[in-house]
């Protein structure tokens, strides 16, 4: 009787739905998809690029340059079918809601209401974001300060 437990126990545990998880409808998610582009990335955005800039603490040319960076470097970020043939998050939702939580320290439920991307993502994205901007950028940014990179910061502060 423990080992059938124990076999159905492990059983639960390989994918599949997940008892409690909220499900996002694919048509849900295309419209957070439409909504995000609309405000801050279309040829017209509702928001101005002030506005772009305060909500995500940079420069809209900055945020595409690392969001090709980071889809040419992890699939994660290019846009797939899943097993039933729908198209899953779109790149850009999943490093908005990535960006959010940095930008604002907020936590992964809260960038559901405007991103309309699911808690277990927006940390999963986390991960991934993190992970490739440290392997992408890393090398040229998170490197230790030379002599004169030290004498510079000290005369500028």
């Amino acid at each position: 009787m423990i080992q059938i437990l124990r076999a159905s126990d492990q059983s639960k545990k390989r994918g599949g739905s997940v008892v409690g998880h909220k499900y996002i409808c694919c048509e849900r998610r295309k419209k957070g998809h439409d909504r995000l582009f609309v405000d801050y990335f279309a040829t017209n955005p509702v928001y101005s690029p002030a506005t772009f800039q305060r909500h995500f603490r940079m420069r809209r040319h900055l945020y595409l340059r690392i969001l090709n960076a980071i889809e040419a470097y992890d699939t994660y970020f290019v846009q797939k079918k899943d097993a039933t043939h729908i198209l899953e998050l779109f790149p850009l939702q999943k490093m908005t809601s990535a960006i959010r939580m940095l930008a604002h320290g907020v936590a992964a439920d809260v960038v559901d209401d405007y991103v309309r991307i699911g808690e277990n993502t927006a940390i999963e994205s986390l991960k991934h974001f993190c992970n490739s901007i440290i392997e992408i950028f890393g090398p040229e940014y998170l490197r230790s300060p030379i002599t004169t990179d030290i004498a510079r910061l000290l005369a500028i502060g």
